[in-house]
């Protein structure tokens, strides 16, 4: 029975050492980025340390299932071979959950959340990856450094819980060796029972517990902010437990009568509510992590983005507008389909991707409108290529189409100058497009997804000095993009389509920040959504609250399109239509309506704020709204947000994204 409380012993105090990593990585990932984390003080991060103990002790049990298994076998723990393969084991095993924690150190910026199991997705997703590796590598250079330098850390504590080896000898004192328990039925037996308890233990601490069901990303509400959830959790633990999760389960929070009272996204036969415009062109430019904040005619502060503020002089802009995700991936769907990012797996990439849905282009098709979507990544870039053609875009122009490597930044895909006046003449071609069977020309839909103002935000070599470093490495690049925008825009004003064209202007999420409000679970949507069309009446400043799943209905609308189709958004252009805006992130649903916003986790609402007087959300309403006749705004948005997820949820689960039309 000592031997085995010995080895029971010298486990736990390996995996102790493990454990070490993970507050470790967390006070460094803290200091990475303090920018998002700066309300937080320093006796309130210590209890947050605390707390992810929780999530730490649960990633710390199953990344090392297979060593804690090898550590309890009685039989070889005097052979050399057996010490060298659970030292390796243990190495490896810890090394791989603490290069995950690294990683986010840096790529958190971009996500505001932690890594789930669809990052890897992005390996199958063309070639850009190998590309880009070596740059993530030079310009987070200390991320390999914090590895390798806690990694040797580990090891060699590990060294130090190394008794001495006892040689083989002969005789009775080598069966000792052999049978380290001895032969007795009672050292058997004790060992059993020990194990058995030590087995128990890690079962409940991989659960985080003896509740229900075991912890997941969201229980690290019960004790912060939906913001301050990536502090608590860790990396490995956010990527074990999404890891198949893609597989959604029906909701049932109300009957299909109280569902379609609530939320109908079948948007039915209706007369437009603006003056339709039946032969109008249609551009949407979708700019890359260009957030409002970035815009000093929509956040007050210095501007990055000098033309597109004169343009919005000139437009009709809604300033209290919001992404639905915070990835590329996710972005694009709600702008072309109007479908939110409500699920930590992006639909392009989900085992959803396949549905059926209808978009700008599939719809626009039934008005002859010729359809056509840009994007300068390499081919296969983030599946965009793929994604357009289930869309229901005729053509899809990249890299490939673009045929030019001297324009190639050598990261992510040809340069915004030069491929947005591509774009331009791609488009020049499809607008004298003729309908055969009515000789009259085709209207046409081209949407351009920007690609320069992404990290590793690189300028071309010419354009240095005329766009330096700023506070953020992305602002010299939103201002390269801007540029790039006003030369599209000199050479479109110029041809005969432009007059006829309605141009939709949006980000298809945030960048970086280091402003407290832009790095709030509000501020961190924040995107710009502007119409212009020379000489009309687009223009203005509508403070109705809108968000990127609304672009669809809105278009549709004003082509004057007359048939039924599915959409989780609304017509902004509807004045009868308040607005809304629903997110996801750290595993809570959130819903931005009138002044109010309100976070859920799935069951229950777990903050209401008053964005519009507490901006930084620091004063949680829950519990304080005055009680009265009528039900109160946190009741009535909780449902409104159930219905959407209910409907979503359904939705994609039954490959119900579409609607019967006329």
């Amino acid at each position: 029975m000592k031997q085995s409380l010995k080895e029971i012993k010298t486990l736990l105090i390996r995996l102790s050492i493990a454990l070490l990593a993970y507050p470790l990585c967390k006070i460094i990932f803290f200091f990475f980025n303090h920018g998002y984390f700066r309300e937080i003080p320093f006796f309130e991060f210590l209890s947050i340390l605390f707390y992810g103990l929780r999530f730490d002790l649960a990633s710390l049990v199953l990344m090392n299932t297979p060593f804690i298994i090898l550590h309890i076998i009685p039989f070889f723990s005097e052979k050399i071979w057996y010490r060298l393969i659970l030292k390796t084991l243990f190495i490896a095993l810890n090394s791989a959950a603490i290069l995950a924690d690294c990683i986010d150190i840096a790529y958190f910026r971009f996500a505001l959340k932690r890594t789930t199991a669809d990052f890897f997705d992005l390996f199958g997703l063309g070639s850009d990856i190998s590309t880009l590796l070596p740059q993530y590598i030079r310009d987070f250079w200390y991320i390999p450094l914090i590895w390798i330098t806690i990694t040797f850390f580990i090891a060699w504590l590990y060294r130090k819980t190394q008794s001495p080896l006892h040689l083989p000898q002969r005789g009775r004192d080598a069966r000792a060796t052999s049978f380290p328990l001895g032969r007795t039925g009672w050292a058997w037996f004790s060992w059993f029972i020990l194990n058995s308890v030590l087995i128990g233990l890690c079962i409940i601490v991989f659960r985080g517990g003896l509740q229900l069901r075991p912890i997941m990303p969201i229980n690290a509400s019960e004790y912060v902010s939906a913001k301050n959830i990536p502090l608590i959790v860790n990396t490995p633990f956010s990527i074990i437990k999404s890891y198949g999760l893609e597989k959604l389960e029906e909701k049932n929070y109300f009957t299909e009568k109280e569902l379609v009272s609530l939320f109908d996204p079948i948007h039915r036969l209706q007369p437009a509510t603006c003056n339709p415009q039946p032969a109008t062109n249609l551009f949407i430019i979708i700019l890359e992590s260009f957030s409002s904040e970035y815009i000093g005619a929509l956040s007050g502060k210095k501007t990055h983005t000098p033309f597109l503020d004169s343009l919005i002089k000139e437009s009709l802009v809604f300033d209290n507008a919001f992404a639905n995700g915070k990835k590329s991936l996710e972005g694009l769907p709600a702008v072309v389909a109007g479908i939110p990012g409500l699920i930590n797996e992006p639909f392009i990439t989900s085992i959803y991707g396949s549905n059926n849905f209808n978009s700008l282009a599939s719809v626009l098709k039934e008005k002859k409108y010729s359809t056509a979507f840009f994007h300068g990544g390499t081919n296969g870039t983030m599946g965009f290529d793929a994604f357009s053609s289930s869309a229901g875009f005729d053509k899809y122009f990249g890299k490939t189409e673009y045929n030019n490597e001297s324009d190639y930044d050598g990261n992510w895909g040809i340069w915004d100058e030069d491929f947005f006046q591509y774009a331009k003449k791609k488009t020049d071609e499809m607008s004298v497009r003729v309908d055969p069977s009515t000789g009259k020309k085709e209207p046409f839909l081209s949407v351009l997804f920007s690609l320069s103002s992404h990290h590793p935000s690189s300028i071309p070599e010419k354009y240095k000095t005329r766009f330096p470093e700023g506070e953020l490495p992305i602002l010299k690049s939103v201002e390269y993009a801007d540029f790039s925008l006003r030369k599209f825009f000199e050479s479109a004003s110029k041809e005969k389509w432009f007059d006829s064209t309605l141009f939709v202007i949006t980000a298809d999420h945030t960048g970086p920040s280091n402003d407290p409000y832009y790095s709030s679970s509000a501020g961190i949507f924040r995107v710009p959504i502007l119409f212009y069309k020379r000489d009309s009446n687009f223009k203005g400043i509508n403070h109705k609250v809108t968000q990127h799943i609304d672009l669809l209905p809105t278009v549709l609308n004003y082509t004057g399109y007359d048939g039924n189709y599915f959409s989780f958004g609304h017509n902004m252009l509807d004045s009868a239509h308040t607005g809304y805006a629903v997110n996801f992130i750290n595993d809570v649903y959130q819903l931005i309506q009138d002044d109010y916003l309100l976070q859920f986790d799935g069951n229950n609402t777990i903050a209401f704020y008053n964005y519009k007087t507490d901006s930084l959300l620091q004063n949680n309403l829950m519990g304080k709204e005055p009680e009265g006749e009528k039900p109160s705004d946190s009741y009535r948005m909780e449902r409104k947000l159930k219905a959407i997820i209910q409907t979503y949820y359904n939705g994609m689960i039954n490959n119900k994204l579409t609607a019967g039309r006329k």
